[in-house]
This record gives structure tokens, C-alpha cells and sequence, in this order.
């Protein structure tokens, strides 16, 4: 009988501290539980290493680079005007106080004004603007990806780099250390032998026993002499490239900045690599003057566990409760949490039109039945759901009215808003957002509208698998 109190003390303790520290997320706290009922000692030991709460960074409070700094306050001035009733470089935004209040307070992530924007929406035209950019390289290139593959891209990007840094250009790269985690060593060696710095963020074995393995870096950056950057949802493999031999054809939306915008895009590539290399690099030769002449305006916005604001989550929340007229959103991931789930159920009731593009092929099973496991309650408020058909879509696009339209390496899924490290563009202009309407019509065209009575009848088979898909989802 002894033995059985000892065994039933251990677990209240195993039960009592998952519920205590993850009080914040009902969710992963249920899925966190499951695992530790099944597994009573095995799941408190994964629970040990896995769910470590994200301590922040070191010096993660960056001090504002003197480049930065002067561009936050000339947006602190801007705002002034508008106050007197002069222009601003966001006119439809402006008469949204509440949600233009909410962006503008993002820390660290004010809207630039001066930028030029090009969506990119497939693989071979994100690549060959990529080459294009670091051809024309003069004094560096920071490359940050979440995956990095030794095939036959991958190779084509190492030439390139390993070609420039021989002419004398900066090259600075950082890989995932769970994304790449196929990456060869020979492939590393080949680009340091080239005097490429090259770092892995949390390599699997450290972070394991850091425990810190759950949180990793999505983010896909390429800044160009601090003049040209790019983020969106494509990594570096043959498989952006339709190659992959299930999920054929790959849609996704990438995009290529010009202007004030690169600033950021390279605070924050500068920002990771402090935190990999230990290397503080704040020369004002990487962030010079441009002469870009665009007017579009451009938020970047980045969030990671490491923050104290959920500033991705917060942005899409804002967006969704202020749509009036649409909300257009691609993921291939749809894991919403709560205000979400309610933000959309009640948009959908007042009229608003919205619609979600989900992928028919998944690349993750237990995902797919954890995505799928919330459309009936949403089908039933009115929101449409479509699965794409010709291929895998991994774009992460959201459009709310003509207010604003998001891309970059977010999922709506809780692992891009509470774990992984990510980097969101927030446009603001006419033509951007009316890019990337017709791309989403353009996929619309080509996905299946998903029925609500049809879906109901699915079988309990299928309803089982998407209730354990649910419960383990936050853990993946």
C-alpha cells in the first residue's frame, strides 16, 4: 500500500505543477495532462525538457540602434500631424483609431513609411529575386532560414554565397537547429572554409538539455547590404520548388522589400545573431541611407517567446475584430486559440465575409486532424472554409478589409503565436493588398469548398482523430 501513496503523491505533484505553471494555456495544459496520464513518469520527464517556459534573452531589451531610434520618432510626428488633420501614409488605417492605436504600440515595430513592396507567390519567382538581390551584393548578406536542405537549391544558394564571400562581401548565415536538422556537416564546413559565419539557433542537443527544445526560430530573413530583404513562408529546398514527391506543388507568398522597412528586417536578423554568435554588430554601415522613392507603408512586426507582448497574435486579434466588410486568411496550419475562434465566429454572424484556404494534402497528419477538428463549430457561424487542390499551400496571408494585409512566416496556429520566434509584414497599401486579393480569388478558384452538412457526417473515426489531433497539437 505504501508504494501505491508514493505513486499517487508523485503524480498529484506531476499534475499539480504542469497546472500551475501552464495556468496561461489552457490548452497546452490539457494536452501536457493527457500525455501525463497516459505516461505518468515518461510524460512529467518529456514535460521537464519541452515545456520549459522561454526565459528571456540576455540583453534581449535591445537598445534602439541610433537609425531606428530617429525613424520612431519621425512616426511619433507623423502622428502628430494627423492630429491636426494633416496627411498621413495610412489613410484608411487612421479611421480605425483603436486598431491603429494597437499596431502603433507594437514595441519596437513602428509603420515606415518610404518602401517599395513586390509579392512574390511561388518558389522559382521568390528564388530567382533572391539571386538577383545577392548577385548585386557589395558589403553583405544576412541569411536567416528556419529550414535549409543539402539538395539541389540549397546547393545553388551555398554557390552563390560561398562566391561572394570570396569577393569580399560579409556573408552571416543562421539555420534551426530542428529544421535543418538534415543538414550535413560537409555542407556547414563548405561555408565556413569560405569564411561564411554560419550558426545554428539551438542546435537539438543543446536545447534538449536547456531544455528549450520547443522553441524555435521560423523566421525566413535575407537582407542585401541593408537595402533589399525578403521574409515570407519559403525556406531553401527543392521542395519550394514543387519537388516534393507527395505534396507536388508548392503555393506559398513571399516578399521582397525595398526602403525603411529593411531596417527592421535587419534589427531583427542582427537581434538573432547576438543571441547565436554572442557578436554585438550595430555599425551604422547596416543600416545606410536608400534612395528608394516608394511611398508604400510597411510594418514589420516580429514575435517570439522571448517577448513580453504577443505582437502577431495581437495584430491578427485586432484585425479580425475590426473587419467590417471581409477577412480573407491562407494558412496551412488552423489552430486558433480562444479569442480567435470567438473574433471569427463573431464576424461571421454580423456578415462579414469569411473565408479560409486550408490545404487538402497536408504535410503533417497530426495538424491536419487538429485544424480540421474546428470547422464544424465555425462552418455553423458562417465562416467558409476551402481546401486548395492542386498541391500544398503554405502561404500565411491575412486580409482584413482594404485596412490591411499580413505575410510573412506566422502560421495561425498557437505555435507560431506562443513558441516559435516570428516575422510578420503588415501592408498597408492599395495595390499590395489588391495583390494579394487576386492571388487569394486566384486560389480560391482552385480549392473545394468545404460543406457543412457533408462534413457533419463524417465518421467517429475520423471525429476521434481529430479530438486527439486537438490535444496534442500544442506540442507540435
Amino acid at each position: 500500500m505504501l508504494w501505491l501513496v508514493i505513486v499517487l503523491i508523485l503524480f498529484i505533484f506531476q499534475t499539480v505543477t504542469i497546472v500551475v505553471v501552464e495556468f496561461r494555456n489552457s490548452s497546452k495544459t490539457v494536452a501536457w495532462l493527457m500525455i501525463l496520464f497516459i505516461f505518468p513518469v515518461i510524460g512529467f520527464i518529456m514535460y521537464y525538457f519541452l515545456a520549459k517556459e522561454y526565459s528571456q534573452r540576455r540583453n534581449v531589451k535591445r537598445k534602439t540602434r541610433r537609425v531606428l531610434g530617429e525613424m520612431q520618432r519621425e512616426m511619433r510626428r507623423e502622428l502628430e500631424k494627423t492630429k491636426k488633420g494633416q496627411d498621413y501614409p495610412v489613410p484608411n488605417i487612421i479611421n480605425e483609431p483603436r486598431l491603429f492605436g494597437l499596431l502603433s504600440n507594437i514595441p519596437s515595430s513602428p509603420i515606415t513609411r518610404n518602401n517599395e513592396v513586390e509579392v512574390l507567390t511561388d518558389g522559382k519567382a521568390t528564388y530567382e529575386a533572391m539571386f538577383e538581390a545577392m548577385e548585386q551584393a557589395k558589403h553583405h548578406i544576412h541569411f536567416e532560414f528556419y529550414i535549409l536542405r543539402d539538395d539541389e537549391t540549397g546547393k545553388k544558394f551555398q554557390e552563390l554565397l560561398v562566391r561572394k564571400a570570396r569577393e569580399g562581401v560579409e556573408v552571416r548565415v543562421i539555420y534551426d537547429g530542428i529544421g535543418s536538422y538534415k543538414l550535413s556537416a560537409k555542407y556547414i564546413r563548405e561555408l565556413t572554409e569560405a569564411g561564411i559565419e554560419t550558426y545554428c539557433f539551438l542546435p537539438a542537443f543543446i536545447a534538449f538539455f536547456d531544455k528549450r527544445m520547443n522553441y524555435r526560430n521560423h523566421r525566413k530573413i535575407i537582407v542585401v547590404d541593408g537595402l533589399v530583404g525578403f521574409l515570407g513562408g519559403i525556406n531553401i529546398g527543392d521542395e519550394y520548388l514543387g519537388m516534393h514527391p507527395v505534396l507536388g506543388y508548392w503555393r506559398d507568398t513571399h516578399l521582397k522589400i525595398t526602403g525603411d522597412a529593411v531596417y527592421y528586417l535587419q534589427s531583427t536578423f542582427l537581434s538573432d545573431w547576438e543571441f547565436v554568435s554572442r557578436q554585438k554588430l550595430s555599425e551604422t554601415l547596416f543600416y545606410p541611407e536608400h534612395t528608394c522613392e516608394g511611398n508604400q507603408p510597411v510594418q514589420v512586426v516580429a514575435s517570439g517567446p522571448d517577448a513580453h507582448w504577443d505582437s502577431i497574435l495581437e495584430s491578427y486579434f485586432g484585425g479580425i475584430t475590426t473587419a467590417k466588410k471581409r477577412i480573407y486568411i491562407t494558412t496551412p496550419y488552423f489552430i486558433p486559440d480562444q479569442s480567435l475562434i470567438m473574433g471569427l465566429k463573431t464576424a461571421a454572424i454580423s456578415g462579414v465575409d469569411v473565408k479560409i484556404i486550408l490545404p487538402e494534402i497536408p504535410d503533417s497528419w497530426i495538424v491536419h486532424y487538429a485544424s480540421l477538428s474546428y470547422l464544424q463549430d465555425l462552418m455553423q457561424t458562417g465562416v467558409r472554409f476551402y481546401q486548395y487542390q492542386p498541391g500544398f499551400v503554405h502561404a500565411k496571408v491575412t486580409i482584413i478589409d482594404n485596412l490591411f494585409a499580413t505575410v510573412g512566416t506566422a502560421n495561425m496556429d498557437m505555435r507560431s503565436f506562443y513558441s516559435n520566434f516570428e516575422l510578420n509584414a503588415i501592408l498597408f497599401d492599395q495595390k499590395s493588398i489588391e495583390r494579394l486579393e487576386h492571388d487569394f480569388i486566384n486560389d480560391l478558384k482552385n480549392s473545394k469548398k468545404l460543406s457543412l452538412s457533408e462534413f457533419e457526417k463524417r465518421s467517429r473515426f475520423q471525429k476521434g482523430k481529430e479530438v486527439m489531433g486537438r490535444l496534442l497539437s500544442p506540442l507540435f
